[in-house]
């Protein structure tokens, strides 16, 4: 889920034609989150794996690196309907864990806790389509500007926008976030889709603001949005294209302009676990060569956004 407080004005190319990819991974339906679920996609031992050693020696110990993650943000993260946890980040994190020699275990929480779970200890790592910006390498709070933690280091991993979606055949005129000016829209809590719709109101004339109406998570946002309680929706390109494409077998939403906010995902890690950081990049850029990253976009139909080789902190 992107996040950030500098602005690009400049709005990234639409990738409207990946939208028809990603139902290559089917139409899943979404079911509602349990507290913890269990990714065992990495059946190596620490001594068959070609990169444990990197690991500190606490979690190789344990055999397990504890992920935070909103798991309700198909198609990065979320239950398919047996319950398991599908999607761009597990089938990343399984890849990962080959070459780590440990199983990736996610546990559910919402976004706007998981780097205050990061810093409890709750958490080993965060990955939930968290986008790496300078405010959260350097624990800045974008809506107040203050800094209120000691901030987090990100692995870098795919690359996405943000767009808008609405109700489909119903667009109200909606082509750019200046066109929301008196309308309503619903998105997810502590993203930026909501850091740009209270940007853009500030913009709007009086008596014309953006009603904002943020939620836990985006399938609560889509649920209200298709109620017609809204005139638009947003979240990252992915997220949004995938509920176009499967909602009501593809007859509930369309998007609507370009994506903007181009930015990385990254994999949150404590500024104090250097080596857990590196052994990472080390691990997604085994991954990266050997093909396995390159499949698993394409099964999620997000080619787009790959990348060719791993970055710690490269937000802007």
């Amino acid at each position: 889920m992107t996040a950030s407080s500098t602005r690009r004005t400049t709005a990234a190319h639409s990738r409207l034609a990946a939208v028809g990819a990603i139902a290559v991974a089917g139409a899943l339906m979404l079911t509602g989150c349990g507290d913890q679920t269990k990714d065992t996609g990495s059946s190596d031992t620490a001594a068959s794996a070609p990169l444990a050693d990197k690991l500190p020696q606490a979690i190789r110990d344990k055999g397990v690196i504890k992920v935070g993650s909103d798991i309700a943000y198909a198609p990065v993260e979320f239950k398919d309907s047996s319950g398991k946890v599908v999607g761009i980040d597990p089938d990343l994190a399984a890849a990962m864990g080959k070459q780590l020699g440990v199983d990736f275990q996610f546990e559910n929480g919402t976004f706007d806790t998981l780097i205050t779970g990061l810093r409890s200890k709750r958490y080993d790592i965060a990955m939930s389509a968290m986008t790496d910006t300078k405010d959260r390498q350097e624990g800045i709070d974008s809506d107040t500007g203050k800094k209120v933690g000691e901030g987090v280091d990100f692995v870098d991993y795919f690359t996405a926008g943000v767009s808008i979606y609405t109700k489909k055949g119903d667009d109200q005129g909606i082509k750019s976030w200046s066109d929301l000016c008196g309308k309503k829209i619903v998105l997810q809590r502590g993203t930026v889709s909501e850091d740009l719709a209270k940007a853009e109101s500030k913009k709007c004339p009086a008596g014309k603001k953006i009603a904002i109406e943020a939620f836990d998570n985006d399938q609560q946002a889509q649920t209200r949005l298709r109620a017609g309680g809204a005139d638009a929706g947003s979240s990252d390109f992915p997220v949004a294209a995938y509920a176009v494409k499967t909602s009501g077998g593809g007859k509930d939403f369309q998007l609507v302009g370009e994506q903007v906010e181009a930015a990385p995902y990254g994999i949150a890690v404590a500024k104090n676990q250097t080596q857990l950081r590196d052994a990472l990049k080390a691990a997604l850029d085994a991954v990266v060569k050997n093909g396995e990253y390159e499949k698993i976009m394409k099964k999620w139909g997000v080619t787009d956004g790959s990348i060719d080789a791993a970055t710690i902190n490269g937000g802007k």
